[in-house]
């Protein structure tokens, strides 16, 4: 029997071993940091024409990027970037105390396909909101 308010549901508990076991047999934690290095790298290299872009930051795949004009945080500059992004077919996501930082924190298991995809759509988005 089981019982008790703090004890475990036993359905609850499996699955989380499944999922445990999923991140091991995928080595997802290994697949995190390589897919976040490599959107920190496209926003580096992003960052070299764009010089709205004052901040990339976060662990593993969970990244963000910062966006100013004029030495001043730009949440206009920041929602062109998404308009242009979801006019290409890419959804982001607004954050921060001035809404200048876009997040991303996509799934583990992106194709990569669908990630290349991405980063170009992002590329491109960053650029039109230039112009």
């Amino acid at each position: 029997g089981l019982g008790g308010t703090y004890a475990g549901n036993p359905l609850g508990v499996a699955a989380a071993h499944a999922v445990l076991d999923v991140i091991e047999e995928e080595d997802l934690c290994n697949r995190a940091q390589r897919l976040g290095d490599r959107l920190k790298q496209r926003l580096a290299a992003i960052a070299e024409s764009c010089p709205e872009i004052v901040d990339i930051r976060g662990p593993g795949f969970m990244k963000a990027v910062e966006f100013e004009v004029g030495g001043a945080p730009s949440p206009e500059f920041t929602k062109r970037v998404v308009e242009e992004a979801m006019a290409r077919g890419l959804v982001l996501l607004t954050c921060g105390v001035y809404g200048n930082v876009i997040r991303f924190l996509a799934p583990l298991t992106i194709p990569e396909p669908v990630f290349d995809e991405a980063l170009d759509i992002l590329e491109a988005a960053v650029l039109a909101a230039r112009a």
